[in-house]
């Protein structure tokens, strides 16, 4: 285990994990930009993010089903695609300098959702295109199984833009498209021979804290309104993580 994790990191996943189920996502992308301010190692980065965001995404889920947010016909074509994609871009590990510069330009999505920059939400129409939708879910199962995220930062601002699903419509589908890409990327990462050296003291004091932070989080925001400040911060955390990548 990484000698650098300490009670700092554990702090700032747990807040990643409050913000994210509030809207849906299992934090992955947020995970992966703390522990990689602390510096750990690309792979233990991957499967425990991955790790990680199939609870988070899994309670969050649960609360905005109870809610009747979740639309199935919204959420399986997306899923249907990305599934079998995520699971191919789990075998693929990049080296780790490409792997981190990626995953910094990606990192950039949150940073503007969270950052409080209007996203042009259409209104919300009933039916969805098929075959755009298999096509997104494709790349975004791809992209996820490649880099250790649930694809959710990805998936909502797109089903927003193009008036598919209402804001919790879409946390609630996002919630379960990133558990069903998270587990089909983590069953064919190379983290998962080696999973008894991930799940170590350390890794199980993390699940306990996203635990706690999911329940929080995807209660207060199925059923309250959202503080816009911490977004911010996060957004602010997300940025700095993202830089870090990009140029180091």
């Amino acid at each position: 285990m990484p000698e650098h994790f300490d009670i700092y990191m554990i702090i700032l996943i747990g807040l990643v994990s409050i913000l994210y189920a509030s809207v849906g996502h299992g934090g992955a992308s947020g995970y992966l930009a703390v522990m990689a301010i602390w510096a750990l190692p690309t792979d233990y980065m991957k499967t425990t993010a991955l790790i990680l965001n199939i609870v988070v995404s899994g309670i969050s889920f649960s609360q905005y089903y109870i809610k009747k947010y979740f639309n199935w016909k919204l959420f399986y074509p997306f899923a249907l695609a990305s599934i079998p994609f995520a699971y191919i871009g789990g075998g693929i590990h990049l080296d780790p300098v490409l792997y981190k510069k990626i995953l910094g330009v990606i990192l950039l999505l949150p940073v503007i959702r969270l950052s409080g920059i209007p996203i042009p939400i259409k209104k919300v129409k009933l039916e969805l295109n098929i075959y755009i939708a298999l096509l997104i879910g494709s790349v975004i199962g791809f992209l996820s199984g490649m880099l250790g995220i649930g694809g959710g930062i990805i998936l909502s601002p797109i089903i927003l833009l193009l008036g598919w699903g209402s804001a919790k419509q879409t946390a609630a589908v996002s919630a379960l498209f990133i558990l069903v890409n998270s587990l089909a990327g983590l069953l064919n990462n190379k983290g998962w021979s080696n999973i008894d050296k991930v799940l170590t003291y350390e890794t199980y004091i993390l699940l306990g804290v996203v635990v706690g932070g999911g329940i929080l989080g995807a209660w207060w925001g199925s059923s309250k309104a959202q503080e816009t400040w911490i977004k911010r911060l996060l957004a602010i955390g997300l940025g700095i993580a993202s830089i870090k990548l990009i140029f180091a």
